[in-house]
């Protein structure tokens, strides 16, 4: 027997081989842990998506019933979709912008209070945070729904208004773009609140006390300190704003007046559910998807996500 053979392994050996197979096991374990994830966005995700853009292409048979169409690659739909609901479209994304912009104000300012100002008052600071998220508690709906009755014609807000003179006689807040932009704005709001706070709260105020001591004024340490710090928040809270206001329609149904504040969202559930006509409510929820990912990724591009986190 030569001594090759006989040759024992050496502990670095050993300890090689028992890393490569600590490193196997990570792997499988990993695997293990992703296939769930895959699995379920295949199903819930991917091939919804699939035969939803499938769909977007089929073709109504001469002569066939409502709702009957068939596979076939009628690119036309995209046309008529585009043609005849642009102006909804387009509608959408100025409510969602604006609805965007006036939570980021509100829900900053809000955050901010009970994030900074209120940090040592803690009983106050958790009084005010469960009052940020109490439109969780509620359905969406009804929330909805208790707008309209705050902004209805005999309502208190309306009263106001019109003895105030800011609203005539027959002036109405209900069935108007703004009450459908103030909805949007109060349901979302948690959602651009919640992730400023987040930010906000892991804020460590003794900078704040150092840019004092540097003699920069309350505005110039907001500004050069407390804002860039709270980027990630406004970043995450905008999309979280912006992506789901686009496609809302339960606002535009219950507190528009469905002709000159309809939204894409709103056109798309005639469509689909009224109308019966599933390709170009495929289509027009392809299109709305299509955009909402180049503004996002135009977002990210421009604001995120290297220079703030």
């Amino acid at each position: 027997m030569s001594a090759a053979a006989t040759r024992r392994p050496e502990p670095a050996e050993d300890l090689s081989a028992a890393e490569q197979q600590a490193e196997k096991a990570r792997g499988r374990v990993g695997v293990g842990l992703i296939v769930p994830g895959f699995v379920f966005l295949l199903l819930f995700f991917a091939a919804p998506v699939f035969v939803l853009l499938a769909m977007s292409l089929y073709a109504r048979p001469p002569g066939a019933e409502t709702g009957v169409f068939v596979p076939a690659f009628e690119v036309s739909n995209y046309v008529v979709a585009l043609s005849e609901y642009w102006v909804p479209l387009l509608r959408s994304f100025l409510f969602a912008a604006i609805a965007t912009v006036l939570a980021l104000f509100i829900g900053y300012t809000m955050a901010y209070l009970v994030a900074v100002r209120l940090r040592q008052q803690k009983l106050l600071a958790s009084i005010l945070l469960v009052i940020l998220i109490a439109p969780f508690f509620s359905s969406f709906v009804l929330r909805t729904q208790a707008w309209k009755q705050i902004l209805s014609d005999e309502g208190f807000v309306v009263e106001v208004l019109r003895f105030v003179a800011i609203l005539p006689e027959d002036g109405r807040l209900t069935a108007t773009a703004f009450a459908v932009v103030a909805g949007l704005t109060y349901n979302f709001l948690p959602f651009m609140a919640l992730p400023i706070y987040a930010s906000l709260e892991r804020l460590d105020t003794r900078l704040l006390e150092a840019a004092g001591d540097l003699y920069a004024s309350p505005m110039t340490a907001f500004r050069k300190v407390t804002l860039p710090l709270s980027m990630p928040g406004v970043f995450a809270g905008t999309l979280l704003t912006f992506i789901p206001a686009s496609g809302d329609y339960i606002n535009a149904t219950i507190l528009g007046n469905n002709r000159d504040t309809a939204m894409i969202g709103q056109v798309i559930d005639s469509r689909f559910f009224k109308i019966v006509d599933y390709p170009t409510a495929a289509a027009l929820s392809a299109v709305l998807m299509v955009i909402i990912l180049i503004l996002v990724m135009a977002y990210i591009r421009k604001f995120g996500t290297k220079e703030l986190f």
